[in-house]
């Protein structure tokens, strides 16, 4: 663990587990209201966490993801990205969040998305997976 604050995207599969199934990902996301870790979004990401946490919400009754929403849209910082040279994923859904990443100058996505992580190493930004970063990052208290 590093004694500074980690700048960090969420890929939607963490956020929407945190949110919804708690675990290391919960961990992160308390983290970063805890001060510990500063995380970085785009309108598009928020539009993406929106609209996932909406469509599990009609599977799982009780979970609200509007509140989560609402913080980031309040405490995280809001980057605009600019478009990338070409496509860097796979899955061409996924390079918003290194676009993100690259206008936040954060150096860390955290993804369990295969595509994504096959990604690490783009100018610099390492994809990892949860249980990966909490290690590193976010020990447990």
């Amino acid at each position: 663990m590093t004694g500074k604050t980690v700048n960090l995207v969420l890929d939607t599969n963490v956020f929407i587990s945190a949110v919804f199934f708690s675990g290391i990902p919960y961990r992160i996301l308390d983290a970063w209201r805890k001060g510990r870790v500063r995380l970085f979004v785009s309108r598009a990401i928020l539009a993406e966490y929106h609209e996932t946490g909406a469509a599990l919400a009609k599977e799982f009754k009780g979970v609200d993801v509007a509140p989560w929403i609402a913080l980031l849209e309040a405490h995280a910082t809001l980057v605009e990205p600019e478009s990338l040279p070409g496509q860097v994923c796979t899955d061409p859904d996924d390079d918003m969040f290194i676009a993100c990443a690259l206008a936040a100058r954060a150096h860390i996505i955290c993804s369990g998305d295969k595509a994504l992580l096959k990604t690490s190493g783009y100018r610099g930004i390492e994809v990892l997976k949860p249980r990966e970063f909490a290690d590193r990052y976010v020990p447990q208290t």
